[in-house]
Order: C-alpha cells, then structure tokens, then sequence
C-alpha cells in the first residue's frame, strides 16, 4: 500500500486547492522542485505531481519544471494535468516519467485514451473525479452526467494501467475519506486504485488500508501533509504495518 504525496504546482509554486476549486489556494512553497526532493527524502515510492494550469487551461503550462523534477527525482513520478495530445505523454515520458495521468479527456475522448495506451503500454493511468458518484472535469469546474463506476469500466478493456479516484467532496477539506464512494469505485473494476482526497489523520490512511482486498493500493495525501496535520513518515510506517 503505496502513500503517496502530492505536488501540486499553479503559477510556478506548489500549492493546495479547496475542492480544487482555483481561488482558493494556499501556497507551501516557490520551489515545487524542493518539495519533490523533501517527499523523496522522506521516503516516498512514488510522488504525485499535477498541472493545475493545465488541468484548468487544458495544455501543459509547468511541463518544463515537471520535467525537471522528474530528472531531479530518484523515485517514481506520477504527472497529471491538461494532458490532452500523445506528443505531451511522448514527452513525459521521454523524460522518465512513471505514469501519465489522463483524466479530462478519458470521459470526452475515450477513443484518445485508447490509442495512447498502444502507443505507450503500462504508462497510462485514468484520473477519475466524482462528485456524488457523477465525472467530474475540467479541474472540477464541470460535472458530467456519467457515473464514475460506468466510466472506469469503459476504460478498463483499453489497457489503462489503474485508475486514480478522487471524490471532490472530500477533497482539501480535512473530513476524512469518503470509504463508501471509493469501495464502491474500486469493486467496479479489476485494475488498482489510487484513492484521493479527504486523508487529515493517520486513522484516515488505515481505513484506507481496509479496502485493500477491494483494489486500493494506494493513496494520495496532499493538505494533510502540508499542514503538519500528518508526519509522513509517521503514517508510512503505520500503513505498512497494517498492510502486512
């Protein structure tokens, strides 16, 4: 059970949205780079990074300072964000990048999700965002009439490597996981998850851990960490010893 950080960068700094929602930000750092290196450091398997430009602008707009902490990086990075075009997975992953995270243009453009999944096998993950068990997209701004569970089992045939699950009602509010929303999600496909959102205490992450046997073998922690509500290393090693 994999505890995964987050960086998330908007105007060049790593930052923290309400409900993703883009005017309200708090900012833990000018250097995203820095705070990639402070979560390897840590002990961090895998780091989390999203283009919150670009998931709002719908093109990569830190591509260049996300590379560079790929490069800088010992451990695996997880890019998502305004990824719409195989020439910007291409170059993720030419710079070594772990997984590519596709998530508005899975629920508009399935068929792109299809073909990029050919063009770069086990490179692919699915970033789905519900609200009330409805897609949500374009940075949250949208929500759509398509069931979370509907869409991940419409993207499972096309080789997507897991899916990330994000239940936005949770998410930077320091509530606690909604368990039920991502079992339901997790028992609807065959492919791991990535839980998101909601994760303020270290009893939070080991309710996670329960939902192992479902498919969720990981977890993404963003304002907690940043906070201080949660040391990271503190809720690594409890996870890894409830996960066996």
């Amino acid at each position: 059970m994999r505890v995964i950080p987050a960086v998330d960068i908007k105007g060049g700094r790593c930052v923290r949205l309400t409900q993703g929602k883009a005017d309200q930000e708090t900012v833990y750092s000018d250097d995203p780079a820095d705070m990639a290196a402070h979560w390897d450091e840590q002990g961090a398997q895998l780091i989390h990074v999203v283009d919150l430009d670009g998931a709002f602008d719908g093109r990569p707009v830190n591509q260049d300072l996300i590379k560079n902490i790929i490069y800088s990086s010992t451990v695996d990075i997880q890019v998502g964000g305004g990824i719409r075009n195989l020439e910007t997975i291409e170059a993720y992953v030419n710079a070594g990048v772990y997984r590519v995270i596709l998530g508005t243009i899975a629920q508009q453009e399935p068929e792109f999700v299809a073909e990029a999944c050919k063009r770069f096998p086990g490179k692919i993950m699915v970033g789905i965002d519900a609200r009330d068990g409805m897609v949500a997209v374009k940075g949250w701004v949208e929500v759509s009439d398509q069931k979370a569970t509907d869409l991940a089992k419409q993207m499972e045939p096309m080789g997507v490597a897991g899916f990330i699950f994000t239940d936005i009602s949770r998410d930077g509010m320091m509530q606690g996981p909604n368990l039920d929303s991502i079992r339901a999600f997790a028992q609807a496909t065959s492919l791991p998850v990535i839980a998101s959102g909601g994760v303020s205490r270290v009893e939070d992450a080991l309710n996670l851990v329960q939902l192992k046997d479902c498919g969720v073998d990981g977890m993404i922690i963003g304002k907690a960490l940043y906070d201080k509500s949660i040391d990271y290393r503190d809720v690594l090693s409890q996870v890894q010893a409830h996960a066996g």
